[in-house]
């Protein structure tokens, strides 16, 4: 079951989706939060890996610092939350096309 909750959080907007459960409750308790300029994502059959880590351009040297995987429901799910997000903050903001 699917649950997405939309709103406004520690001054972001945004959505979450919570395909475990149909429950609105959910902790931050032990959330880290960690600045990403680095992406790899790779996939088989039935799995999705996203890594996330920081490139540092005085050693010309990436350091990962994390790894996801999910199922390919999961990565569509995100893949949507993401677009819609930039959607939204394209409305708001300037368009991000002229900057990458």
């Amino acid at each position: 079951m699917r649950s997405l909750q939309i709103g406004v959080a520690d001054g972001f907007r945004g959505e979450e989706v919570n395909a475990m459960s149909g429950s609105d409750k959910y902790s931050r308790e032990g959330l880290e939060g960690r600045y990403a300029n680095s992406f790899k994502v790779a996939n088989n059959q039935s799995e999705f890996l996203l890594d996330f880590g920081q490139y540092y351009s005085e050693q010309d040297n990436v350091s990962f610092f994390l790894r996801i995987i999910m199922s390919p429901q999961h990565a569509k799910a995100l893949l949507g939350l993401l677009q819609k997000s930039v959607r939204q903050y394209d409305e708001f903001h300037d368009d991000l096309s002229q900057e990458v």
